[in-house]
């Protein structure tokens, strides 16, 4: 039997996705500005691409988390 649908503590779960992602983004950026001239180009492209998806996750976080709190 499947377990029932506990959405309960969702919006804390999505917040703390929200907050680890912001974390991990800002200290990517806090890297890429005190290395930006010592790493090879094809390293800090693949950073920013992945900086770019990491907003891209926030936005959806976010909205999730807004889903969420209207239920």
């Amino acid at each position: 039997m499947a377990k029932p649908d506990n959405r309960a503590d969702n919006e804390v779960h999505l917040q703390e996705h929200i907050d680890h992602t912001l974390a991990n983004l800002r200290e990517a950026e806090d890297y890429l500005d005190d290395h930006a001239d010592e790493i090879p180009s094809d390293e800090k492209q693949k950073i920013e691409a992945k900086n770019d998806r990491r907003k891209e996750s926030i936005k959806s976080f976010i909205a999730e988390k807004r889903d969420e709190s209207q239920h």
